[in-house]
């Protein structure tokens, strides 16, 4: 019997039951998920997450749509992590290196000065994936795609030629690598999410801090600082997660094109990253900051403190760390 031939022999009440139940099927396999971020919508980070969210929405045939709620409106910033693993939100997207406590592999990119350009960070990540992938499935979650920050420089208010001029002078901390960095350079770390920054710097609580041009442009800050120096200290990742019992309820075609989706986000954020810093660098430029390479004395400076924070990573990190270190390094 055909399915035409079905249809016809149905009651008409009963057909119209088959069709509800139908719809309502169809309506009770559709998911909507909130992503929170902790970054503005005009940040190139956040638009690789609309992007992400906008594809999957669209290949999915309506069976999953995601919605990103950038600027820490949906949860603040620190909080992201904690609402994915506890099923709050089934997916989120956040900076890893603020959560370097919980596990040292958080924090890997964050070294300053183990990785100074994309092809570093690059190799870092790929050596570096399987554990950070572990980590987070030991904690519920699963790994999607990170999104690679530009290399991180110095913004100050007065210029900076050797690590002397930064002692006493009030810098933004937002993770334990930042805070010990301010320490060794004689600042006073203050904690600042990005959300808080221009109020910060408004307010006198902030006076310095190591980020990418990216918060140097979308925090306009010209506005609070005049010099950016290009110690490029180092590339963090922010990283997309999925809660893994949110994760298991999808179809698996669903997760084939969630996970194609991720892949092609991955790939063209990791490669726009030069053209991107670039572009900011001149959009500071023209609003009246100055881009400054910094100097040899201040460079040698900067690398010494980075050896004292790597060799604390490592001891963190224990022997497993000290491997993926020297795996880097071949």
């Amino acid at each position: 019997m055909t399915p035409k031939s079905l249809v016809r022999l149905l009651p008409v009440g009963a057909l119209a039951l088959t069709t509800a139940a139908a719809v309502a099927t169809s309506a009770a396999a559709a998911e909507k998920w909130d992503m929170p971020a902790g970054y503005s919508a005009k940040n190139f980070i956040t638009k690789s997450y609309i992007a992400f969210a906008e594809a999957v929405t669209r290949n999915s045939g309506g069976k999953l749509t995601i919605v990103v709620h950038p600027s820490g409106s949906l949860y603040k910033a620190s909080k992201i992590l904690r609402a994915v693993r506890s099923g709050q939100v089934p997916i989120g997207a956040r900076y890893m290196g603020a959560h370097s406590k919980e596990d040292p592999i958080f924090g890997v990119d964050t070294v300053p000065f183990l990785a100074t350009n994309a092809a570093e960070a690059w190799k870092l990540y790929q050596v570096s994936k399987p554990a950070l992938e572990a980590a987070l499935e030991k904690r519920g979650m699963k790994l999607l795609f990170t999104a690679v920050w530009p290399p991180q420089g110095l913004f100050t208010k007065k210029p900076i030629n050797t690590i002397a001029d930064m002692k006493g002078v009030k810098f933004r901390a937002y993770d334990a690598t930042t805070a010990k960095l301010a320490r060794l350079m004689g600042a006073i770390p203050t904690k600042t999410e990005a959300t808080e920054i221009g109020q910060a710097f408004s307010t006198g609580i902030a006076e310095s801090m190591i980020a990418s041009g990216a918060i140097g442009v979308f925090r306009k800050m010209w506005d609070y600082t005049k010099y950016f120096y290009e110690v490029n200290a180092w590339l963090p990742k922010s990283a997309v997660v999925v809660n893994k019992a949110a994760w298991d309820k999808l179809d698996g075609k669903t997760r084939q094109v969630v996970l194609a989706e991720a892949a092609k986000t991955e790939k063209a954020v990791w490669e726009a990253v030069k053209p991107t810093n670039d572009s900011y660098k001149k959009t500071m430029a023209k609003n009246g900051m100055e881009v400054v390479t910094p100097s040899t004395e201040l460079q040698s400076q900067f690398k010494k403190i980075g050896e004292v924070l790597g060799s604390d990573w490592a001891k963190a990190a224990g022997t497993d760390g000290q491997k993926l270190i020297e795996a880097y390094r071949k």
